[in-house]
């Protein structure tokens, strides 16, 4: 029997695993209102089908895939559409959010009698013939998403309640986005005081591993900085207003802040970031 899929919203990642779970069999449902009309044709291309609000509260599983700082306002959202509804569908929160912000989501999901998993999302967006992401997944119901394995996608159980997913996202994310943190800062900083080409030839010499991911992540991270100010701050929320390491990812949602500003406006330093990676490059042709 085909199972029905509702995916909010039909970003870059939501829109390629629908594309996944389609090719497995999946019908995949998304909301297109006031959408943008390349974000429809997105969702168009991926094989969702916009839907009405009651048809995706049909659904068998809800999908959440949004930014972090929209997963609350979704989540009210669902718990409106679904708590008259008779047959419930499995709500899963994939977003990159902590743990507060996930038990919370739960319950503002169980005050509508839906069953409620944590999810975290490892990984690029799945590509045509390409690998999965890693979908964690945790809580009483996550043992009940098992379709999603034959659908297509790499879910994994982490054994433990709701929060227990998305820690675990919390501290990979934190490890690294952190790093690219951590490396575009310093390069921007050595740029400008005349040292990148000291600093890219010493990471060569005793850094090699550092440099290799350095000439990747700092322009993939550019257009995605925008994405990364409010996981920053959830990733400062998961360690707590005490923990002495808080305020350094509060720092990082600040830099990217800057950043994505910067690649919207003068782009100076994203040309500095640009030029550093394709020195790298260079050096190793």
């Amino acid at each position: 029997m085909t199972k029905t899929i509702a995916i909010l919203a039909p970003g870059a990642m939501g829109s390629a695993v629908a594309r996944r779970l389609g090719e497995n069999g999946a019908r995949v449902l998304t909301s297109l209102k006031g959408r943008s009309e390349a974000t429809q044709k997105r969702a168009a291309d991926a094989g969702m089908i916009g839907a009405e609000d009651d048809a995706i509260a049909e659904a068998d599983i809800i999908l959440s895939i949004v930014p972090p700082g929209e997963a609350v306002a979704l989540a009210e959202r669902l718990a409106a559409l679904i708590v008259r509804r008779e047959k419930k569908p499995i709500v899963v929160d994939c977003n990159a959010v902590n743990v507060d912000t996930v038990q919370r989501i739960e319950e503002i999901i169980g005050s509508a009698q839906a069953p409620f998993v944590d999810g975290g999302i490892i990984g690029f967006p799945p590509q045509p013939g390409g690998k999965s992401p890693a979908f964690y997944l945790s809580g009483e119901y996550a043992g009940d998403l098992a379709v999603l394995k034959d659908l297509g996608l790499d879910v994994r159980i982490v054994e433990g309640p709701v929060g227990a997913a998305s820690a675990l996202k919390m501290s990979y994310a934190g490890i690294v986005k952190g790093l690219a943190g951590i490396g575009s800062a310093m390069v921007v900083a050595a740029t400008k005081a005349g040292a990148a080409d000291a600093l890219r030839d010493e990471l060569a010499l005793s850094q090699p591993a550092v440099l290799a991911r350095l000439e990747v992540a700092l322009p993939d991270m550019i257009p995605k900085a925008y994405r990364w100010v409010a996981e920053m701050r959830e990733i400062s929320g998961f360690l707590g207003p005490d923990h002495p390491a808080s305020q350094i990812y509060e720092g990082f949602a600040r830099w990217f802040e800057h950043l994505a500003a910067d690649a919207n406006g003068e782009a100076v330093d994203a040309a500095l970031l640009k030029a550093f990676a394709a020195r790298v490059a260079q050096k190793k042709a």
